[in-house]
């Protein structure tokens, strides 16, 4: 009888000697250690740390003094506490499970979002969940709608970085005024917002057109990373027009429009976007 519940206890993680110890206890207690080691077969030279780990776990109890003394928790409580423990590692398995698996079809899957408050609303999640760096290129009209979440982010600690196209003040970001936003809005139809949120997820798309506007949310490291590098590459521009601004004008023109020219997207470089 004894082996088939020695075998029970061990199918709720119990080793070989703390289930001797466990049901020695239950036949009779309160018991010094000395007296659980005789009467369960339990080594001497092991009662001790079997016992403490019984202890640490709940399944037993110690009173304290000079010769300590072990009883048992009874076996129904202990069955209820097993039982209890199974339902909340299963439940924590069921949740981090299904978080894995959808973090991972969102690592594969490029999302279409439509309508311009559905965009900020994700992409204020993307700011939330940010922990070192945020990277955003957007309109003051965008701005507006973001600085709380923007706000509470960089008091989280988290490097918040703006080339903001119109005049945006933050006194919690880096912020790089793009010299040629209201250009860029009559040539594109629109206005665009693209945020890098850790360099692992971003949104990008147009955002000025209602319920038209359209973007992608995507953690796919195939656009992540190269939209992330396009943001990057626009830092960089700011840094050298600040530095260098009359000798680039000088030979690629005013806000270098030979080379806007020269690389638009459309040949008579206006337009209204397309829905």
């Amino acid at each position: 009888m004894k082996e088939v519940i020695y075998e029970t206890l061990k199918n709720l993680h119990f080793t070989e000697y703390e289930a001797k110890a466990y049901l020695t206890l239950l036949e009779e207690s309160p018991l010094t250690g000395y007296a659980v080691a005789k009467n369960s077969g339990v080594p001497r030279s092991r009662i001790y740390e079997v016992l403490d780990s019984l202890a640490l776990r709940g399944d037993i109890l110690v009173s304290p003094g000079s010769t300590p003394q072990y009883t048992p928790v009874p076996a129904k409580e202990l069955i209820k506490n097993r039982r209890r423990e199974a339902e909340e590692n299963f439940e924590l398995a069921e949740k981090s499970l299904a978080e894995f698996e959808r973090s991972a079809n969102d690592r594969e899957n490029i999302w279409n979002i439509t309508g311009s408050s559905e965009i900020l609303d994700k992409v204020k999640e993307c700011i939330c969940s940010a922990k070192k760096r945020i990277l955003l290129e957007v309109w003051g009209e965008e701005y507006e709608a973001l600085e709380h979440e923007l706000r509470q982010a960089a008091k989280k600690g988290v490097d918040i970085i703006i080339i903001s196209y119109g005049e945006i003040t933050s006194d919690f970001a880096h912020v790089y005024h793009h010299y040629m936003g209201d250009e860029i809005t009559e040539e594109y139809g629109g206005r665009w917002i693209v945020i890098s949120s850790d360099d692992t997820e971003v949104v990008a798309g147009i955002v000025s057109l209602g319920k038209d506007s359209r973007a992608a949310w995507t953690r796919h490291v195939g656009l992540v990373m190269p939209i992330t590098e396009f943001i990057i590459h626009d830092l960089y521009l700011m840094e050298i027009m600040e530095k260098h601004r009359g000798l680039l004008e000088e030979s690629f023109g005013d806000n270098l429009i030979h080379l806007r020219h020269k690389f638009s997207m459309h040949p008579d470089f206006k337009k209204h976007y397309i829905k």
